[in-house]
């Protein structure tokens, strides 16, 4: 059997020094038959993938974090870093989640670099038209060509929990004088006030605030989906002609699981919904209120 082994490999060695060209040609073509893209991983020279098959990846990829069989971030080399600096990304999805360094989106759903693009902010929050965000999805659906975007919230959300206290504060009779200046993260948590207040009528009287702020994470994944299609006309219309697909999506940090929750229930009515609603300078609320009182 020893001696077996040692004919073999030798074989191998006498071949792939004799030929190297064929030799290393066949090894590539096992690569790119043991991989889904051209260089091993995606780049530009590789077709966008179908909104309906980026997420079935996804799906897959946290089926195999969560079972202990991640795979892509191990099997990622310098060949692959190579490819990418030099042939270009190509991302299959777009996903805007939280900053939170409990929930590390690539390793959630076992992607590789060129993978996804990704946006995180506190909260996965769109309560205002964030230039930088909604510009940088439009920029991967746009000359990326991805064709999925998902808004993932994730359990025990230190925004949603801030929010949810900030709201129930703002309840409260008022202290006598001068309201003091607010910094950029208490307009962040004012900001998301609508959906905790939403959350918190969904729930009833009696709601523990930890009863919202949990309930706040999907609420705030559905408003951050409709928020994002009417802040920007070029995503709303690759939604609307079936382009594009926005899907929203909560993890689990204690399981490690992603919740799909599919596309936004009122999907038909927020694309119906006339252009003019849209000014980047408000908020959600706000547009909703000038347009209520004729403004």
């Amino acid at each position: 059997w020893l001696k077996l082994f040692f004919v073999k490999r030798l074989s191998v060695v006498l071949v792939s020094s004799q030929q190297p060209e064929r030799y290393f040609g066949a090894m590539a073509q096992m690569q790119r038959q043991v991989s889904d893209y051209t260089h091993g991983v995606r780049t530009q020279h590789d077709g966008s993938t179908p909104p309906d098959r980026a997420l079935q990846k996804l799906r897959e990829g946290n089926e195999r974090f969560t079972s202990g069989t991640a795979e892509k971030t191990k099997n990622f080399k310098a060949e692959h870093r190579e490819a990418l600096a030099t042939h270009g990304q190509l991302p299959m999805a777009a996903i805007l989640g939280c900053a939170d360094s409990r929930a590390p989106i690539e390793i959630v759903f076992d992607v590789k670099p060129g993978d996804v693009f990704v946006l995180r902010n506190a909260g996965n929050t769109l309560s205002h038209a964030e230039g930088s965000v909604v510009g940088s999805l439009e920029y991967c659906v746009g000359p990326l060509k991805a064709k999925l975007i998902v808004v993932l919230g994730h359990t025990k959300c230190g925004a949603m929990m801030g929010a949810t206290q900030t709201m129930l504060s703002a309840q409260k009779p008022a202290k006598d004088g001068a309201p003091a200046k607010q910094s950029a993260l208490e307009k962040l948590l004012s900001g998301l006030g609508p959906v905790a207040q939403q959350a918190q009528h969904e729930l009833g009287s009696g709601a523990s605030a930890e009863e919202i702020a949990a309930h706040v994470v999907k609420v705030n994944v559905f408003a951050g989906m409709e928020r994002l299609l009417i802040y920007s006309e070029p995503i709303r219309e690759k939604v609307r002609s079936g382009e594009v697909q926005l899907h929203g999506a909560v993890y689990d940090i204690t399981t490690g699981k992603v919740e799909f929750l599919g596309q936004h229930p009122r999907l038909p009515l927020i694309l119906g919904m006339q252009a003019g609603l849209i000014n980047t300078d408000k908020s959600l609320e706000a547009i909703v209120e000038s347009k209520a009182q004729g403004a």
